[in-house]
């Protein structure tokens, strides 16, 4: 009785046995490999329950999601052979399993160095037909584009499908980035200096101007003074005609009045003059008529 539960119990054991064999689960982010005999005999690529050949077959796990490659530090030279240090990350899938596995043998660690060294091709091959100024300004996302394609060709005879390439840093190496300060110190100079030029220009421009409308205006002021002062002196002289018309006698004596005032405005005056002068006519010294002054006989 023994020994038949023993031979049942081991029947059971080999049972249970070849059925955990006999079943493989394939996760959602995955894909699997059914090998027979080391060949490849069925993908499987949706998840699920899946049956197999005990000992005969083999499952090999393929990842289905989105990899990620980074490649840092990569030198690379432009079109005037500049060195720069590029920091790239490279997307990919595993898009044809079996391609994937007859090629690289289904090993992630082999597809990456595989790509990193096309890459690194495509990186120079990119950079190489550019300038400096092209390959830090908005051709950027053209290039990335460029990486991707070059990449791509190479990645689809691996099984691999390359999603995009992405260049996170493109920095100078340390001697050509002194190298580019010092140029572009010296252009930004030689830009201040010609802004600084035109400025004086303009400064000197603006001066000539302004000096030349203000000598205009002088000038013309003064032409302007000049007819108000005549017609002023034309004026008076009309009124000096019109009173000297209406009372010669009173004319005389105020012009001689003002004459006298001109003369003898300061103290200490002295004039040499003679008496019968017609200066003193009213001033009150001058000689009566001599035969009115001489004395009766």
């Amino acid at each position: 009785m023994s020994t038949t539960k023993t031979i049942l119990a081991i029947i059971a054991a080999a049972i249970a046995i070849i059925l955990y064999m006999s079943y493989f689960v394939v996760d959602e982010r995955q894909k699997a490999l059914v090998l027979r005999f080391g060949d490849i005999n069925r993908i499987v690529e949706e998840p699920g329950l899946y049956f197999k050949l005990p000992i005969a077959d083999t499952v090999t796990p393929i990842d289905d999601r989105i990899i990620i490659w980074e490649n840092n530090d990569r030198p690379v030279q432009d079109v005037a052979s500049q060195v720069y240090i590029v920091d790239a990350i490279t997307l990919a899938r595993i898009k044809d399993a079996r391609l994937f596995r007859e090629t690289l043998g289904a090993d992630l660690m082999q597809a990456e160095a595989r790509v990193a060294a096309r890459l690194d091709a495509a990186l120079r091959q990119t950079y190489g037909r550019r300038s400096f100024d092209a390959a830090l300004s908005s051709d950027r996302a053209a290039m990335m584009r460029e990486i991707r394609d070059e990449l791509r060709t190479e990645a689809d005879l691996l099984g691999i499908e390359i999603v995009d390439v992405r260049v996170r840093r493109t920095d100078l190496s340390e001697n050509v980035l002194e190298q580019t300060y010092r140029r572009m110190e010296s252009e930004r100079n030689a830009l201040a200096q010609d802004i600084r030029s035109q400025g004086e220009a303009s400064k000197t421009r603006m001066n000539a101007e302004t000096d030349r409308e203000v000598t205009v205006k002088i000038a013309e002021a003064r032409r302007q003074s000049e007819v108000i002062r005549g017609e002023g002196d034309a004026e008076r002289n009309r009124v000096f005609a019109e009173a000297f018309e209406q009372d010669p006698e009173f004319f005389s004596f105020y012009r001689s009045m003002q004459a006298y005032a001109k003369s003898l405005a300061s103290q200490g005056t002295t004039m040499v003059l003679n008496p019968d002068s017609e200066f003193f006519k009213y001033f009150g010294t001058q000689q009566r008529n001599p035969e009115a002054a001489a004395p009766a006989q």
